[in-house]
């Protein structure tokens, strides 16, 4: 589980699947209101007040987005419709709002370009000829729709970029606002056409 604070009221808690397994929750369970879910919560949110200092008193914003194989992004913003409130309200209770999104991109970073064109050759030999790449504050990401990866197994394609980037903790949206995008289609085929 990673925290990071994106602005006074807002934060954004990385969630790998491993963090799920390890509180035993299953990839399907965290769309459902059940205990194991509401202690995940309360779990995050003690971490984001001990890493960051966000606590979330009041009333509260929780959007979801899924990443396949990567795990789960959760922005939780605070202090949504607080004019709207009694200045009386109990602490322990917390007004949220859940916005859910399921993603099928597959969104990697990855420290050095030569990581990229390891990987590229790799997945080359796998005819996998897609993806899109970028630039972003000094490291790179490729971006990968479902439908690229041919009939190759996900979970054998998320592990085979694992081997040499980490997924993104940021967003595909952000890195495309700000970043470059150096490969605009078969990033893995110009790779290996450019880097042989």
């Amino acid at each position: 589980m990673r925290v990071e604070r994106l602005t006074y009221n807002k934060i954004k808690i990385f969630l790998t699947f491993d963090d799920l397994n390890e509180r035993g929750i299953s990839k399907e369970e965290i769309w459902q209101d059940i205990p194991k879910v509401h202690q995940l919560f309360r779990d995050m949110m003690t971490e984001a007040d001990d890493e960051v200092g966000f606590k979330a008193d009041g009333p509260i914003a929780v959007e979801v987005f899924s990443l396949p194989a990567q795990g789960m992004v959760v922005i939780v913003t605070k202090g949504i419709n607080e004019y709207e409130l009694d200045d009386e309200y109990d602490e322990d209770y917390i007004e949220m709002q859940v916005t859910l999104d399921e993603n099928d991109e597959i969104f990697y970073e990855f420290s050095s370009f030569e990581d990229v064109i390891l990987l590229s050759k790799r997945l080359h030999t796998m005819n996998i000829r897609g993806g899109r790449l970028f630039s972003y504050n000094n490291h790179f990401y490729l971006k990968f729709e479902e439908e690229e990866i041919n009939e190759l197994d996900l979970d054998l394609f998320i592990a085979i970029l694992a081997e040499f980037g980490s997924s993104s903790t940021i967003t595909s949206y952000r890195v495309i606002e700000y970043g470059k995008e150096l490969m605009k289609e078969k990033a893995v085929e110009q790779m290996v056409q450019y880097f042989k």
